[in-house]
């Protein structure tokens, strides 16, 4: 079972929709005992990072999706999925991630580009990893992914990073260690490539 999880916030319908074009059935859920049993997890990202937190610990599956990560289940972050991973946000500032990915999550200098970074810009993988290879296989280095972020992933484990783009900084935009994946793009919005990815996923990763 793959599932995709519900916090009250995201673009859910994308992602299932995406997955059934893929020709896989995903489960939205929010519940603590689907989680348990899933063998894949999405997480879908659109909102607040301090709201998102909220959200999970309401629904009582922050401490089990933690818990799930750790035992190894394959996990995609996207977006504020991805920033989720990390330990702190300059969007919350006291509020903790699932810190299962070490680094902070921080804020555009507004005085230098336009804030929130819109639109489609380019991918740059980092190497030629393995992990690397199954998510971003078929797909060209320096293909172009839809963005849509006011805050962005400072992550400490350089190793990490799988892939990075430029807006005003360098900044991480795919990351992946262990069983972790995440993309600070949205494949959902991203057209063909977007799918590939998503594929990639769900197959290979």
């Amino acid at each position: 079972m793959i599932v995709i999880i519900d916090y009250g916030m995201g673009n859910l319908r994308s992602v299932q929709k995406a997955g059934e074009h893929l020709g896989k059935n995903l489960c939205v859920t929010d519940s603590s005992a689907t989680i348990k049993k899933a063998k894949k997890i999405i997480f879908p990202g659109v909102g607040n990072f301090k709201q998102a937190v909220k959200e999970l610990k309401t629904r009582e599956i922050f401490d089990v999706l933690v818990a799930r990560i750790k035992e190894g289940v394959p996990f995609f972050g996207i977006c504020l999925g991805m920033q989720l991973l990390l330990e702190t946000s300059e969007e919350a500032p006291g509020v903790k991630g699932l810190g299962v990915l070490k680094g902070k999550v921080r804020k555009f200098n507004e005085k230098k580009i336009i804030v929130p970074h819109m639109g489609w810009n380019q991918i740059q993988t980092k190497d030629q990893r393995p992990k690397t290879k199954d998510l971003f296989k078929g797909i060209p280095d320096k293909s172009y992914f839809y963005f849509a972020h006011s805050y962005y992933c400072d992550i400490a484990e350089k190793d990490a990073i799988l892939a990075s783009t430029e807006y005003g900084i360098n900044f991480s935009s795919a990351c992946c260690k262990k069983n972790i994946w995440g993309v600070q793009f949205h494949p959902e919005k991203s057209q063909k490539l977007g799918l590939k990815l998503f594929n990639n996923f769900l197959t290979l990763c």
